[in-house]
């Protein structure tokens, strides 16, 4: 393995001094996943109130975002068990489990904007129902499988639907610099190189808070025979 390379330089972005180079690593693909759509649909601002559906690699750092950019924000999960994760350690104000017909009931039509970060498959409508007039559900999770829309959902209050992928390299590095002020970081496990195996059978059972990072320069150095 190389421990240095040769990139253009309109493809890199500074890491301000200060932040960590492990936890600042997710946030070149989780982080701008998610503060990309935020800024460009209008959702983070003060005032707004923003759903992050799920709480994993993406969720996480979507509600850390939301916040510091002003918006109230409720976790919706199908976990009651991520509540006080969601709430107490993320700073999320408030959460929403997505099997409870009473709370989604309550929550109908006060949404302004919902981040849905899930890449299983799940139903679309009770999202769509949770929204504001004018709302708007952003997708960034990539499920197998097709999801069914409901135009009817969309039509009744002009809600819109829409997508979004990582973002450019100026808005990356707005997004690096913003995380660097509001003390943003992802939440990570470092690892060794040859943990990866393990690694992966944990991701596969979602095992992880919420990212692992890989140590590859201690990892080589520990390989290294002694002078």
């Amino acid at each position: 393995y190389s421990d240095s390379m040769v990139a253009n330089e309109r493809y890199v972005v500074r890491v301000p001094d200060g932040m960590p180079l492990d936890s600042a690593a997710p946030l070149l693909c989780a982080g701008i996943t998610v503060y990309s759509p935020l800024k460009y649909f209008g959702l983070g601002e003060p005032g707004k109130h923003i759903g992050i559906v799920g709480l994993g690699g993406l969720g996480h750092v979507a509600v850390k975002f939301a916040k510091a950019l002003g918006s109230k924000v409720t976790v919706i999960s199908t976990s009651p068990s991520k509540k006080a994760e969601a709430l107490e350690h993320l700073g999320a104000d408030s959460f929403l489990v997505s099997r409870d017909q009473d709370e989604l009931q309550a929550a109908m039509g006060t949404f302004d904007g919902i981040i849905d970060t899930v890449s299983a498959t799940h139903p679309i409508m009770p999202l769509l129902s949770l929204l504001k007039s004018h709302g708007k559900l952003i997708m960034v999770g990539a499920p197998c499988e097709p999801l069914e829309v409901p135009a009817f959902s969309l039509i009744i209050g002009r809600k819109t639907t829409a997508g979004s992928c990582i973002g450019g390299m100026k808005e990356t590095q707005e997004m690096i610099d913003f995380a660097a002020k509001h003390n943003i970081k992802a939440d990570i496990e470092v690892i060794s190189m040859d943990y990866v195996n393990k690694a992966m059978e944990r991701l596969e059972q979602a095992d992880v808070r919420y990212r692992f990072v890989i140590d590859i320069g201690n990892t080589l150095a520990a390989t290294k025979p002694s002078s």
